[in-house]
């Protein structure tokens, strides 16, 4: 199915000489003279190696048939990830080149939506935003207004972020999950 070039956002596929590419970014260049074009950042799903492509915003681009369907994260081990689809209970592993820097973010249960091409994983989209604990962080500092610049804190899934000087050690905390930049205090 062809679309056109500015359409195309991360985590689409397309079909580039019969070879599956998977979008890591997508952005539309206006520039003030000349046509507007779009930069296209790709992986190739079959080996990993990544490309860029320019278009201009109204060619049109061979978008690939991809089945996008709600999974249940199980488990990781030596094959990869797997998941279950909750309709059938079928299950599913996808390679880490395929689920990249978003594997801190997996947890148990989590649903997420995986592309598949073919029954192959090609592509995973997280839900925006996810809670996890904060395992060290520095103590609060009395005195110390609450505009003031954020502290280093780490997770309890690994990563690094930036939180306000309020949170303490053990606070559970909500993070958008495409920076694992803080959002708020989790409510639970």
């Amino acid at each position: 199915m062809k679309v056109i070039a500015s359409s195309l956002r991360k985590g689409s596929v397309v079909d580039l000489e019969g070879k599956l590419y998977v979008v890591l970014s997508a952005e539309n260049i206006h520039p003030g003279k000349g046509t507007p074009v779009t930069q296209l950042n790709m992986r190739r799903i079959s080996d990993g190696v990544k490309i860029s492509e320019r278009y201009r915003t109204t060619e049109q681009v061979e978008r690939a048939i991809v089945d996008d369907r709600n999974y249940t994260f199980l488990y990781q081990d030596g094959d990869g990830f797997h998941f279950m689809n909750p309709e059938s209970y079928d299950q599913v592993a996808a390679p880490q080149d395929v689920i990249g820097d978003a594997a801190p973010y997996l947890q148990d249960g989590m649903t997420v939506t995986l592309s598949t091409h073919e029954g192959v994983p090609i592509a995973i989209e997280l839900p925006r935003l996810a809670t996890f604990e904060v395992v060290e962080t520095e103590p609060a500092v009395k005195n110390q207004t609450a505009s003031s610049s954020y502290k280093p804190a780490i997770l309890s899934n690994g990563l690094r972020t930036m939180v306000p000087p309020y949170i303490a050690t053990g606070t559970r905390i909500v993070v958008l999950t495409e920076d694992g930049s803080y959002q708020e205090r989790a409510k639970d």
